[in-house]
């Protein structure tokens, strides 16, 4: 009997083990290439919050200030490690390609997040649909300047997402001839840039002067308000990206006209749970083009969604970002 007994001891632990091991290893990676900003720990804060009801690990890296070498190091490190499953942003394709190839023949699921490698051997692509919210973005720019105005864009080239975003609003503003494009600011990921390039701009007059500036990225949308309201002006237009609360701030006391805001949480929370599925649930093949595969068990792209966000509306969002600060 005391034999018996210490077998179904010894069967109950074993079991229990395996479970708690089989969620233990069960580590999802979510990379950005630049995991100090608002925007990305928001997004963190989805992508932990899944992983704590799943009972999995979540591990958030990347660089903490905008470096796709840093990324792409990052990622390396991550595939190394044999996850089951990685979340990545790609700042610069041409960089983290080769190196998502790579995880995809390796058997670990990559589904990118927020800016897309569509070309790579990701699944799928969860976030925002770029092109339609630069149209969006342009449509309220051509609201405040009516047929004629100079604008300046504030970006970092080569990110697919921003040049999704700057081609929606070339698109819009190509309907409009009086509407000139100055210039088109890389800031390479630093408010400095952004606040010097648009203390520049805000010095001209006449037909050379600035009538608006618009930030397709987070991080120049707070410095450019700063520099705005350091020159006092008040006939300048801005529109910004993304909903930190400098920004919604800075639409609040008039600033900013408007923001167009993501939805950072719903793209970290709803990758790990795709993540997850995809682990438990794999197809027989990865390291394939899903896009051209008619009968893909994954869409080519999840849209998470964007709300334009001017005086309003910003309450409802400043309440929001309270409750989670």
């Amino acid at each position: 009997m005391k034999q018996i007994a210490l077998t179904i001891l010894a069967l109950s632990v074993a079991f229990t083990s395996g479970c708690k091991t089989e969620q233990k290893d069960d580590v999802y990676y979510m990379i950005a290439a630049n995991v100090k900003l608002p925007y990305w720990q928001t997004a963190a804060n989805g992508f932990n919050k899944a992983a704590a009801q799943y009972k999995v690990t979540a591990k958030v890296v990347g660089p903490s200030s905008y470096d796709p070498l840093g990324e792409l190091d990052a990622l390396q490190q991550a595939v190394r490690a044999k996850p089951a499953g990685i979340l990545i942003s790609v700042a610069d394709v041409s960089i983290l390609e080769n190196e998502i190839n790579e995880a995809a023949r390796a058997g670990i699921p990559v589904i990118t997040m927020d800016s897309d490698a569509v070309v790579s051997r990701r699944l799928y692509f969860i976030g925002t649909n770029n092109l339609d919210a630069g149209r969006l973005g342009g449509n309220r720019l051509l609201e405040k300047l009516g047929s004629k105005g100079n604008v300046v864009f504030f970006t970092i080239p080569g990110q697919p997402n921003l040049e999704e975003r700057l081609r929606g609003f070339k698109e819009v503003l190509s309907i409009q001839p009086g509407i000139k494009i100055v210039d088109i600011v890389d800031v390479k990921g630093e408010a400095t840039t952004a606040f010097d390039k648009a203390q520049h701009y805000l010095t001209m007059t006449g037909p050379q002067k600035i009538d608006a500036f618009v930030c397709l990225e987070a991080v120049s949308g707070k410095p450019v308000a700063d520099a705005i309201k350091r020159a006092n002006l008040r006939d300048r237009e801005l529109i910004a990206w993304d909903a930190d609360p400098a920004t919604l701030d800075a639409i609040k006391d008039g600033t900013i006209d408007a923001t167009i805001a993501q939805k950072p949480y719903t793209m970290g929370y709803f990758g790990l749970k795709l993540l997850y599925e995809v682990f438990h649930a794999p197809p027989p093949q990865l390291n394939k083009d899903f896009r051209s595969d008619f009968y893909s068990p994954y869409p080519v792209f999840i849209d998470t969604g964007t709300t334009l966000v001017d005086r309003s509306n910003v309450d409802l969002y400043l309440s929001a970002t309270a409750v989670n600060r």
